[in-house]
């Protein structure tokens, strides 16, 4: 059973794992990181590590914060883990330039609400 008092925890775990991948793909290309195959990597677990964080928050924590898209970013994790040769370099990339900076900002406010709890 998933347990609210968890959910802190893996709110930071995900707030962890997004400056790590915002920071690991800082200054890159799209060209230079197709190139790299261990950033590639790295990026590519810090992503599952966020969707594995935010597929074990609590369903009460979830329907309580419905503007971020739990299901894509746990479906995300699932297809870097299951889908591994599908992953494509674009489709990562996308999500550290589009994705990643708001999910950032919803984690530091929903962090700030535990705080008050």
């Amino acid at each position: 059973m998933r347990e609210p008092l968890k959910d802190r925890n893996r709110l930071e775990h995900i707030l962890e794992r997004i400056d790590f991948v915002l920071n690991t793909a800082a200054g890159y290309t799209f060209q230079q990181f197709c190139d790299d195959k261990i950033r590639i990597a790295a990026i590519s677990y810090g992503t599952m590590i966020i969707g594995e964080a935010a597929y074990m928050l609590t369903k009460e924590f979830k329907d309580t914060h419905p503007d971020t898209p739990w299901r894509q970013i746990e479906g995300m994790r699932h297809h870097i883990v299951h889908g591994y040769s599908q992953v494509r370099n674009d489709m990562l990339w996308n999500v550290i330039q589009n994705d990643l900076q708001q999910l950032r900002e919803q984690i530091v406010r929903y962090l700030a609400e535990t705080d008050k709890e």
